[in-house]
C-alpha cells in the first residue's frame, strides 16, 4: 500500500467521525497550547531576569565579607572573627591588573527631609566610581568627586524619582538636604534608570561611602564591586582579587563572585524552572494522549470487519499497523498544529492585556511542541495498532 493511500484512509476514517476526532483534537490542541502558554511565559521571564541583570554589564566582580558557606556577613552586633572589608581594601583592589574601576557599597533605608518634604528611600554610599562600574549617567550637574575617601565631603547625588519628589520641577543643585541627622549639599541628579526586578532605582541617593559608614555607624562596607576590561576573563582577575585580600586579611573570609557565575547559576535556575512549568503543561498533553488511546481501542472494535477485509485481500500486518499508527500521528498532528496557533495566540494576547508581562516563544518550542504531539499520537496509537495487525482474518469476518 503506498503512503498516498495510507494517508488518504486515514483522513477518510477521520473525517467519518467528526465529532469523535474533534474532540480528540482538542485534547492534544489544549495540552499543547498549554505547553506553549507555559513555556512562553517562563522563556520570557526568563529573558526579562537576564536582561535586568546585563543592564549593568557583565564585566563586575563582587566582593562581600564572610565565606558563602557561612551565609556571608553576619549580623550587626553580633561577635564574630570576619574582618570587615573597608575602604583601604577598595583602595588596595584598584591595582589588580586590568581592572578598570572600583567601588565600595554601603546601604540602608533612610528618611530624607528637603525642600519641606520628607519622604524614605534607599541610600548607597559609593565612590566616583561608581557611574564607571554601573554605567550610571549624571542628567544635571555631577557625580561624586574622585579622590576623597574617609575625608569625603558630605555630597548626595539624587536619582530622577528622588529628585522630583522632593523638588520638582526646581533646580535642586547646591540645595541642602537631611539623611537621618546628617546634612548633605545636592551636587548632582542622575537621569533615569527604570526598575530592576520591581526595584525602583531613581528612587535612591549616592553618597560617599565614608559618609554612609558615619550615618548608619558601621565598621566595614557591605561589598565591593570591581569592574574590568571588556573581552578580559573572569577568572584571572577574581584570582588577583582573592591574592589582594588575603594578603591584607590573612585568610580567605570574604566571598568573590563574578556577573558571569551569577548569570550561569542564575540561567540554569530559570532553565529548571521553566522546564518545570513546560512539565505542568504537559500533563494536559498526556490527557490527550490518553484520550487518542481510547479513540483509536474504540475504531479498532468499530472496525473489525474492515480489518478482516484487507486481510483476506493480502494486506500484510504491517500494513494494517501502518495504518492505524497512521490515523493516530494525523490526529495529533493536526491536534498540535491547533494546539500551536491556540498557544501562541493566547500569549500574544496576554502579553497585550498585561505589557507587563514578558512572554517570549522561540521557534525550537513551536518545533518541541509539534515533535512531542507527533510522538505521543505514534505511542498512543501503538497498543491499538498492534491489536488491529494482529487480529485472524476469519475471526474479523464474522465479527458483527
Amino acid at each position: 500500500m503506498l503512503w498516498a493511500d495510507a494517508i488518504r484512509l486515514a483522513l477518510r476514517a477521520i473525517t467519518a467521525h467528526r465529532l469523535r476526532s474533534f474532540l480528540t483534537l482538542l485534547g492534544i490542541a489544549v495540552g499543547i497550547a498549554a505547553v506553549i502558554l507555559l513555556t512562553s511565559i517562563g522563556e520570557g521571564i526568563h529573558q526579562f531576569v537576564l536582561a535586568e541583570f546585563t543592564q549593568f554589564g557583565t564585566n563586575v566582580i563582587g566582593i562581600a565579607p564572610g565565606k558563602t558557606k557561612t551565609g556571608g556577613a553576619p549580623p550587626s552586633g553580633i561577635p564574630t572573627s570576619v574582618r570587615p572589608l573597608t575602604l583601604d581594601d577598595a583602595r588596595a583592589l584598584e591595582r589588580v591588573a586590568n581592572a578598570t574601576a572600583v567601588t565600595p557599597v554601603v546601604w540602608g533605608n533612610s528618611e530624607v527631609e528637603a525642600n519641606g518634604r520628607l519622604r524614605r528611600t534607599t541610600i548607597y554610599g559609593v565612590n566616583a566610581a561608581m557611574v564607571k562600574v554601573f554605567t550610571l549617567r549624571v542628567r544635571s550637574g555631577q557625580f561624586l568627586p574622585a579622590g576623597e575617601d574617609e575625608s569625603a565631603r558630605s555630597f548626595v547625588v539624587l536619582g530622577a524619582k528622588l529628585k522630583h519628589e522632593l523638588f520638582g520641577a526646581e533646580n535642586p543643585l547646591g540645595a541642602r538636604l537631611r539623611i537621618g541627622a546628617l546634612q548633605f549639599r545636592v551636587i548632582g541628579v542622575l537621569e533615569a534608570k527604570g526598575q530592576f526586578l520591581g526595584v525602583d532605582l531613581d528612587d535612591t541617593a549616592y553618597v560617599p561611602a565614608a559618609r554612609a559608614l558615619e550615618l548608619y555607624n558601621r565598621e566595614g562596607l557591605a561589598e565591593i564591586h570591581v569592574s574590568y576590561e571588556e573581552g578580559t576573563p573572569a577568572e584571572p582577575i577574581a584570582e588577583a582579587v582573592k591574592t589582594v585580600l588575603k594578603a591584607r586579611h590573612g585568610r580567605e573570609d570574604f566571598t568573590v563572585t563574578t556577573q558571569e557565575d551569577m548569570l550561569r547559576t542564575l540561567s540554569n535556575i530559570l532553565d529548571i524552572l521553566t522546564a518545570a512549568v513546560g512539565a505542568l503543561g504537559g500533563i494536559s498533553l498526556l490527557v490527550g494522549g490518553v484520550g487518542i488511546v481510547t479513540i483509536m481501542t474504540i475504531a479498532v472494535a468499530e472496525r473489525t470487519n474492515e480489518i478482516g477485509l484487507l486481510k483476506a485481500l493480502g494486506a500484510p500486518a504491517r500494513t494494517i499497523l501502518g495504518l492505524f499508527l497512521g490515523e493516530a500521528v494525523v490526529l495529533a498532528a493536526l491536534g498540535g498544529l491547533a494546539g500551536l496557533g491556540l498557544g501562541i495566540g493566547i500569549a500574544q494576547f496576554a502579553s497585550f492585556l498585561f505589557p507587563a508581562l514578558p512572554v517570549h516563544t522561540p521557534w525550537s518550542f513551536v518545533v518541541l511542541a509539534e515533535l512531542m504531539a507527533v510522538a505521543i499520537g505514534l505511542a498512543a496509537g501503538v497498543l491499538p495498532a498492534r491489536r488491529a495487525a494482529g487480529l485472524d482474518a476469519v475471526e474479523a469476518l464474522r465479527a458483527e
